[in-house]
């Protein structure tokens, strides 16, 4: 492959990327009744109102899933990889195939977001427990539904909650053995879908 090919596929890659987090991040936001309000959330809604508003006419959500914008990320991830298999030289494969993929890369990219909120927070309640930062309200917001089951079953310890060990380990497990194991089964190839 040529220089300019991998330069045009890492800049492909790397801004689709940023644009895919931002329409899985709106999914998720809605999803945990997220403030609205907040700056960031206005920035990702903005940032996603040019493709999303025009699927929403047309896909309607579900029991308050908001099933366009997972299926914009969808065809996010799937375009992603078609280009990058024209620009690769090896041109269009069958759709159920990338389509496969491209569910698994998202599935991956969602893991992966819990993983990097459960830190910051995590993080965050050592060195800012009170902090109103629009960031670390998101945050807390969307690790919250997750950690819930975790909270009922383990009480916190002399003050310290270790819950966060144990969804470490829950999406550790997902990211590195159940995704990895889905990808296998539909003949994903590493490296290719964003997320993996």
């Amino acid at each position: 492959m040529s220089t300019s090919a991998e330069i045009a596929i890492y800049i492909i890659r790397t801004l689709g990327s940023l644009y895919l987090m931002l329409v899985l991040l709106r999914f998720l936001f809605q999803m945990v009744r997220a403030d609205f309000y907040n700056p960031i959330s206005q920035f990702v809604a903005k940032a996603t109102n040019p493709l999303l508003m025009p699927l929403r006419k047309v896909i309607p959500g579900f029991f308050g899933v908001d099933l366009a914008a997972l299926v914009l990320a969808l065809a996010v991830q799937w375009l992603l990889i078609q280009l990058v298999l024209v620009i690769a030289g090896l041109g269009f494969l069958n759709p159920l195939y990338t389509i496969a993929w491209s569910a698994i890369g998202l599935l991956s990219v969602v893991l992966s977001i819990y993983f990097w909120c459960l830190i910051i927070s995590i993080i965050a309640s050592w060195v800012a427990p009170f902090s109103q930062h629009p960031a670390l309200i998101l945050v807390r917001q969307l690790v919250a539904p997750v950690m819930a089951p975790f909270q009922k079953l383990i009480p916190p310890l002399g003050g310290i909650d270790i819950t966060p060990i144990f969804a470490f380990m829950v999406l550790h497990i997902l990211n590195r053995y159940l995704v990895p194991a889905l990808g296998q089964s539909v003949g994903m190839p590493g490296g290719l879908v964003i997320g993996l």
